[in-house]
């Protein structure tokens, strides 16, 4: 199933109406299915259904629920494969023995590609304690190499260049390189793409890396990136009050309006050297 779609438009320029055509991000729900065994044998589960645009699936899925805190890590997946050959919907197979917490992903089963949380069934699902919580990062990063960030990123952002109108998230290590960047039409699918890469690469935990953001850093975003140990997000964007709260909580350094070699620094001021 493709990323994007050709449509035709009609076109102002000049005072005059033309057809013209235009490439848009394709929306299409993906349903995640868990596949698990228990004392009566195997129970497929329909988790949650979120708009986003195809492509790594099996990353989102693999990324949501372990952000989500149905799986503990990734040696719970046995495989993720696409039931009846459906592209929108996707069932993750649990190993034997894995049972997964059903209670954390307590949802009405939507979430639109706009919220990663618009689907929680009450407040208390909205935090879940990372695994990596108490892991404290004692490293230090510059700012020039902070500020040089998002130009990578956005060199990447192949479908955005197309679209105008998708979303990325790009995972860089300490050094500044590039490990993984992934777009969607949902910010919090486009975590939890690179969160399922890292977690099927076995990289886990996140704590020599930074996650930077092309938008916004909400509250749902810096949760996801908390749940994965990720020791600094950078946003193009604004954080909300309660990312910033949750970042102090769980020791990450967390950086808004990064962009033209500015940035204001919400969390983790002493953990970055001012060397422009």
């Amino acid at each position: 199933m493709a990323p994007i779609i050709n449509v035709e438009v009609s076109k102002l320029q000049d005072g005059i109406f033309a057809v013209a055509k235009d490439v848009v991000a394709m929306e299409e729900p993906l349903e995640i299915q868990v596949e698990y065994s228990s004392s009566t044998g195997r129970l497929v589960k329909n988790i949650a259904i979120t708009m986003r645009t195809p492509g790594n699936d099996a990353e989102l899925a693999a990324g949501f629920l372990f952000t989500e805190g149905v799986i503990p890590n990734g040696e719970a997946i046995g495989e993720c494969l696409h039931p009846a050959g459906d592209g929108n919907r996707i069932r993750v197979v649990l190993k034997e023995g894995v049972v997964p917490e059903l209670g954390q992903a307590a949802r009405n089963f939507y979430a639109s590609s706009s919220c990663g949380i618009c689907g929680k069934a009450s407040i208390e699902n909205l935090r879940v304690l990372s695994p990596f919580y108490l892991i404290k990062n004692d490293w230090t990063l510059g700012a020039k190499l902070l500020a040089s960030l998002p130009e990578v990123l956005r060199r990447e952002q192949e479908l955005f260049k197309q679209t105008g109108g998708i979303h990325a998230a790009g995972l860089f290590d300490m050094a500044g390189n590039l490990l993984y960047v992934r777009e969607d039409i949902g910010r919090h699918n486009a975590v939890d793409k690179v969160i399922g890469a890292a977690l099927f690469d076995g990289r886990l935990p996140l704590s020599q890396y930074v996650c930077v953001l092309s938008g916004r850093a909400g509250f749902e975003l810096v949760q996801k990136a908390a749940m994965a140990g990720i020791g600094a997000v950078a946003a193009i964007g604004a954080p909300s009050s309660l990312a910033v709260e949750l970042a102090i909580e769980n020791h990450m350094m967390l950086i808004g309006f990064l962009r033209n070699h500015t940035m204001n620094v919400y969390s983790g001021k002493e953990r970055i050297s001012e060397d422009f």
